[in-house]
This record gives C-alpha cells, structure tokens and sequence, in this order.
C-alpha cells in the first residue's frame, strides 16, 4: 500500500487504501505496510482509521526511515509519528551503500551505522518489533560488502526482528541477489527478506533466487505496481513459492481467489488488468494454434503449468485465422458440433474469411457465440432495430451527444432517447433504456472497455474501423466486435451483440 502507490498515474484515495487493506487481510497477507505516518496526512489518517477496525488475518506495519542526523530518536518526527501510527510492527529503511552514505546522506560511515542502531534501539524500546530494510543492500554489498555487512549487525545489535535485502535499483542478477543472502545470513541471525524491484525485469526471479538462497520474508505489491518499472509482483510470486515449491504461503481457498484479488486492485487502481500476465491475466491461459487447441483437448497438462482453476482463473480457446478444427469444437463444445463436420468446416472457412476483412474473434467471443448461434438455427432475436440517430452538439462550454433509439420487443415499440458523455455512451444509455423495460436484468450489465482500430489507414477517412467494446456483469465478461467505414455503425453493431448476447447467455 506505501510502495505500490508510488508508481505513475497511481493514486489511492483514504477509502481506496482501507478497501484493498481489507481485501488483503481476507485473502490472508501477513503483513501489510500501510504508508509513512507523518509524511502526509492521508497516511496518517489511515493508521488511525485502521485503530479502529483491526485486522483479523494481516499485521498492518507503518513504514518509515532511520532517525536524521541532526536529531536525537526522542526528538525525530519521523520516529514519534512511527510510534503515534500505534502498529505493533515498524519498518524502517536505512542506508547499506557507502555510497549513498557519503553522497546522499552526506554523513561517516561510522555515524550511519549508529543513525541505524539509535532508531532501531528507540523503536523497540517502545514496544514495537522492527523490520529494518537495507536499502540498496546488494549494490552496497558489490562495492563494500564488509560495510554492507555491517549496516545489518547494527540493526540486529539493536533489536530488529527481521532484516530485508533491497535490490532497490532493480539491476541485480539472481546470482547475485544469491551471493548477498548467502552473505547476510553467516553475519545475522535474525531472520532475512527480500525487497527487489523490476527494473530489468527480474524481480520475481530474484525474490526465488533468495528464498532459494535463505530468505523468509517477502515483499512486494499485488500486480508488481510500484515506481519506476514496479515491484516484485505477488501474484506470480506467491503462486510460484506454493505450487511450485511447497511453501505454505496462504490458504489454498484464498490462493483460489489471487485472479480475483488482482483484478479488484486493478479497478481500485483504474488501470486495465495486464492481459500477458502470468497467472492471473486474461490471457494466462488462452490458446490460439489449432495444433495446440488439439493437444489441449486430450491433455489440458500438454500446453498449461498449472490448472488454471488453482489461482482462481480460466481456460480460453482464442478463435482467430489460425484456428483449426478442434479450435472450432472446444470452444464450441455446448453445441455439439462434432456430430456436424460440415458446419464446423464452413465455420472454420467463415472465421478465415472475416479475420481477412478485419474481424478479430480472439477479442471478441460473444461474437463469434452469437453467429454459431445463427449457423445452427439456434438464435433467437430477443429485439429488432428499427433504427438509430446520435447528435453531437456545443451547449455552451459543454459537447453533449445525444442518441434516439427506436426498438420493437414481440411487436411492442419503444422509441427513446438519452443522452451520453460521448456518441457511445448516449447510444449505449439509450438502447439500455429502451430495453430494460422488458429485459430488468440488463440493469447488471455494464460496458468496461471500448477499443477502435482503423484499418487500411492508406484510404484516410474512407478506411475500415473495428471497434471492440468488452461487457461485464455479476458473473462474466465478454467482448464483441463491429466494423464500418462509419465509426458509429461499428460502434452500434458491437453494442448492440454485447445486449443480444448478454440476454441470450442468461436464456
């Protein structure tokens, strides 16, 4: 909750903060570094939020740095709001870089070590067990590694309960996160953890290569967020220590819901979930290659690490030009297809045939569900158009738009109107609202992404644009697709075969 919100265009509001506090206390983290009390009143309110409503499964640690220089440790603000925050577990940075000693710091090697064992001591003194987190320790421990050394003795003389490793720049090797947690544990004995960072795309590596080598206690933040290129990501890690390598890290139901958890910190944080990442990204588990999608249906193990089941996620069969036949009948598995060749051939010929004019199936299954309903005699229209307009307009300071849209549901028309922040919204509240009267249900459904593409960019304004809207509701999401020359056709055709599917699915 500190480090991941200092990545760019992250910002958590007090509320946000207590709300994934709560989740991660359900899903079963240990511990949870709140913020730094005193650097900034949000934080600080958050420790005395979090007094009121303690955790049940997590420790929450309040974060801070060793004493300055120029203060004794009962007179450094920074240790007196530690100690105000009220947690039982403190963290504290201090330098192990002789260089950031020298050069940042500005101060004697000799006189860092004692800025480290003066705010451990104090802390501790006060009742509260520390975490003392050597920044930059492996850096340090390549340049000077016995003053890197020490820095860690110092903090264990004091009292520090457990003491972290940082690869704060994020450029360290995993033989060389290795070599310094080797070092570190023949000169403490309190117990090691590692902090990485994934400046060269290494941060997990690293963090295994430590438990690997040593280390008890990891941190990191849910999705890898954090500055620069982010953190050690515990969705991977996690999955990774406990499937792969027996530790016990949280309860086998709560390692259910990692995809779950990850996808809650990604809308708290507005961001789009990571489709490529491991384990819980929407593409984690998706095969394309008709040769693949084949191997997978007589053993799911021929091209998956692990059930997908496991960390809370799905298995999805991606329809695109590169489908086969077996593509073709594991995604469509509930019709019965294989007991039809024929129609399974032509749609196999359709997809080719569309994705050469610029449909894209992979991104939009609803879709594709929707024209094999229509290739089997299965479909059923639930509503027809019988036509549509949108105005955009200036009002002043403002741009409205506004869409008409006439419906017919069994012959009863319903002509309304709305407006929207955009032509899509208007036309996406208007259809909604001519329809909810019959179907109560789309209520529950909401538009999450829209996605447009301009195809044959050579034609300039006369090229082809796909549009690619994704929906959700309580339970699932799906995406569809419409192409036009015009931008608002191809919007209509996606919106509209995200309500015609939404209804057919719940049927």
């Amino acid at each position: 909750l500190r480090d991941g919100s200092q990545g760019e265009n992250i910002s958590f509001t007090l509320a946000d903060k207590i709300r994934i506090a709560e989740k991660l206390d359900e899903f079963g983290i240990a511990f949870i570094e709140g913020g730094w009390p005193g650097s900034n009143p949000k934080d600080t309110e958050f420790f005395h939020r979090m007094a009121r409503q303690p955790l049940k499964n997590s420790q929450l640690v309040a974060f801070g740095s060793t004493r300055r220089k120029t203060h004794q440790p009962a007179k450094d603000p920074n240790l007196k709001a530690l100690i105000a925050s009220g947690t039982e577990w403190v963290a504290i940075f201090g330098k192990s870089w002789d260089l950031h000693v020298r050069e940042v710091l500005r101060t004697s090697l000799e006189e860092n070590l004692v800025l480290i064992e003066d705010s451990v001591a104090f802390l501790k003194e006060h009742g509260r067990k520390v975490i003392f987190d050597a920044e930059h320790f492996f850096d340090g421990y390549q340049h000077n590694p016995d003053y890197a050394l020490k820095t860690l003795q110092a903090a264990e003389r004091a009292g520090a309960v457990r003491i972290v490793l940082c690869d704060t720049n994020g450029g360290c090797l995993p033989e060389q996160i290795s070599a310094g947690v080797q070092a570190a544990r023949k000169s403490v004995a309190a117990a090691l953890g590692i902090h990485t960072h994934n400046d060269s795309g290494l941060s997990v590596a690293n963090t295994i290569a430590a438990v690997k080598a040593g280390a008890v206690h990891v941190q990191g933040t849910m999705n890898g967020l954090g500055e620069r290129c982010g953190n050690a990501d515990l969705t991977a890690i996690i999955p990774i220590l406990q499937l792969k390598m027996g530790f016990q890290c949280v309860p086998e139901s709560s390692l259910k819901q990692l995809t779950a958890l990850s996808r809650f910190v990604y809308e708290v944080a507005n961001m789009v979930p990571a489709g490529p990442q491991p384990f819980v990204g929407l593409s984690a588990f998706a095969h394309k290659g008709g040769i693949h999608v084949d191997a997978m249906s007589k053993n799911s193990r021929s091209y998956e690490h692990i059930s997908p089941e496991k960390v809370g996620n799905q298995r999805r069969i991606l329809i695109s030009e590169l489908s086969g036949k077996s593509t073709i009948l594991q995604k469509m598995k509930n019709y019965n297809l294989e007991k039809q060749p024929e129609l399974t051939r032509r749609l196999v010929e359709m997809v080719a045939e569309l994705e050469k004019d610029g449909y894209q199936f992979e991104a939009a299954e609803a879709s594709f569900d929707l024209m094999v309903r229509k290739a089997l005699g299965q479909y059923r229209q639930l509503f027809r158009v019988e036509g549509f307009r949108v105005i955009v307009e200036k009002r002043g300071n403002r741009v409205v738009s506004e869409a008409t849209v006439k419906i017919s549901v069994d012959g009863q028309v319903e002509h309304t109107a709305s407006e929207g922040n955009g032509p899509v919204n208007a036309l996406d509240n208007a259809l909604r609202k001519a329809l909810i009267k019959f179907y109560p249900e789309l209520a529950g459904m909401r538009l999450t992404d829209y996605r447009v593409r301009i195809l044959h960019a050579e034609k300039a304004t006369g090229a082809i644009t796909r549009v690619l809207i994704e929906s959700a509701d309580e339970k699932d999401t799906w995406g569809t697709i419409g192409l036009s020359e015009n931008i608002i056709e191809a919007s209509w055709k996606a919106l509209v075969d995200s309500f015609e599917f939404k209804l057919l699915k719940d049927r």
